[in-house]
Parts: C-alpha cells; structure tokens; sequence
C-alpha cells in the first residue's frame, strides 16, 4: 500500500508478543506500537500451540488494541498446528495473517485459498515472512502472487542461519537479501518490514540498526521487547525537519507553476520530489492521526 493512499497504516513498530502470555496479551492493548504479531510459532512451545491459538482469536474478537493493526502469525506451512491455525486465525479477522518460511509464489497460492476456504473476511490480509535464500531469489515472484499479500516480513534471524552468516554491526552478511527483498516489495508496491535486533540491552547497536533499515527504504521494524518501540516510532517516521522541508517545497511548487523552473532553498524542484514531498507529508498525517487515538 503506497503512503499517498487514503488508507495508508503505518507500520514503524511491530511488535511480536507470545499468545500464550496471558500478561503480554493484556500489556499489549497500552503499548504505543503500531502494530502486534500474537505469535503461535516460535514464542510458544509445542504444549501450548491450542491454547495460544485460542488466546490470539479471543484477543483479535476483543477489539481492544485500538487503532494498532493486530495479526496473527501461525506455524508454517507443512507443520502440524498450520491448518489448524489458519482456520482459527481465518475465522477471528485480524488485519493480517503472518506466514512464516514463504518461498515461492506456489505457496502464496495455496495460502490464500485456505484463507479463502476457512472463510476469512476481505479485511484480513497475508503477510509472508521471507527469510530463506530461496525467498530472497523469488522475493518478487512471491510480492507479486496475489492482491491479498501486502506486505513482506524480513526474517533475519533464520536469513543468518541459513546463509551460515554471523550477526554483525552493519550487517554486511544480509545486505543482498535485504537489498533484493526491497526491490521486490516496491516493484510490487508492497510494504515491508526489517527484521529482529535480538539483543535488548544494546540501545546503540539497536538504534543503529534502526537508522539502517529506514535509510535502506523499509516501512518499520519487527521488534522482540517493548522498550525497542520508541526507537522504531521515531527512527521510521518523518523527522520535524523533512516534515518542514515537505510543506515549503510543496507550496514552492504550488507557487511556481507555470512560470519555469521552481527552486526550493536554492535547490531545483522537479515531479519526483513533489512525489516524495507529498508521501511524507501522508505519512506524517497517517501517524498523528494513529498516536491521536492511542493517547
């Protein structure tokens, strides 16, 4: 979903939370995310697959998150919770299903039939979490398999493993499939995530990793621990100063019209900063209006 769209949400902080954490459920409806994953993979174990699953329906039926989009993330495909889970997750509506390991445009298919056949509403969207290198080499065959998919998840932690990589400052290991996952989703005119920073107390490398992602073009960030949502909220969003820049160059162009070239602070103003200018500009009211009815 581009940011000039009416219905632009954004998706700077989303946070997974274990649904099988009764406390963590309840935390989350004051959490200033922008968005939750109610996990049923990798947070919740075996023995408790049923009752999260249980757990996440009921919070998604509660409509108590606000205005926060509220998805479900099931068990892969081929797992034995995933038809189960999809079912479940299909018939509680949440804004999103999130899929873990999607590798091909053949299972994006096969996702959205079962989504269609469980009977789940329009609303509910699929995400599909990429983070094999096959996924990175079919980021755009996957991007591009249906309507219902609109966004992609970056699933770094399983990437690292994968590629027998190592987690570093920069992240010089991931770049490619990073790189090549962006050029998919925006070719597609999806949004997607960057992945985890697995270690909490390291606010600097956290941050950093932050700034990384936005300049790289990602829409947000997944995130693993509360206190990483103020990091993301801010790193991912139009800082006062571009919100500025944007209102001057748009009137500049508004002004200007018809009578040459127009200039903003000495500095040439053509179609594609207008464009530019005008999605800052929607994402900066999209999130206002978004921390408006959180407060």
């Amino acid at each position: 979903m581009t940011a000039t769209s009416s219905t632009f949400t954004p998706l700077r902080s989303v946070l997974y939370m274990p649904s099988s954490n009764e406390r963590a459920l309840e935390k989350a409806k004051s959490i200033p995310c922008d968005g939750l994953i109610l996990d049923l993979e990798d947070a919740v174990a075996p023995d408790a697959k049923e009752s999260a699953r249980a757990a996440a329906a009921a919070a998604v039926a509660s409509g108590e998150y606000g205005r926060r989009t509220v998805t479900i993330r099931v068990n892969g495909i081929g797992t034995a919770w995933h038809e189960a889970d999809i079912a479940a997750a299909a018939q509680a509506g949440p804004a999103a299903i999130v899929v873990p390991k999607v590798s091909s445009a053949a299972e994006v298919h096969q996702l959205v039939a079962a989504l269609e056949q469980a009977g789940a509403p329009e609303h509910t969207k699929l995400w599909a979490m990429v983070e094999t290198p096959v996924a990175m080499f079919n980021a755009l065959e996957i991007a591009t398999a249906s309507d219902r998919l609109t966004t992609l998840v970056m699933g770094t932690n399983d990437l690292v493993k994968e590629l027998y990589a190592e987690h570093v400052p920069g992240r010089h290991p991931l770049l490619p499939g990073l790189g090549l996952a962006l050029l998919a989703a925006r070719a597609a005119g999806k949004a997607i995530l960057d992945g985890v920073y697995n270690d909490v107390k390291n606010a600097e490398g956290y941050l950093a990793e932050c700034t990384q992602g936005r300049e790289m073009g990602f829409d947000g960030k997944t995130l693993i621990h509360p206190g990483q949502v103020a990091g993301a909220n801010e790193s991912f969003a139009p800082s006062a100063r571009a919100v500025e820049d944007a209102r001057g160059m748009l009137e500049a162009w508004e002004a200007g019209k018809g009578s040459g070239v127009v200039t903003y602070q000495g500095k040439m103003v053509e179609n594609l900063h207008v464009e530019s200018a005008e999605r800052t500009l929607s994402i900066h009211d999209a999130i206002t209006a978004l921390e408006a009815d959180q407060a």
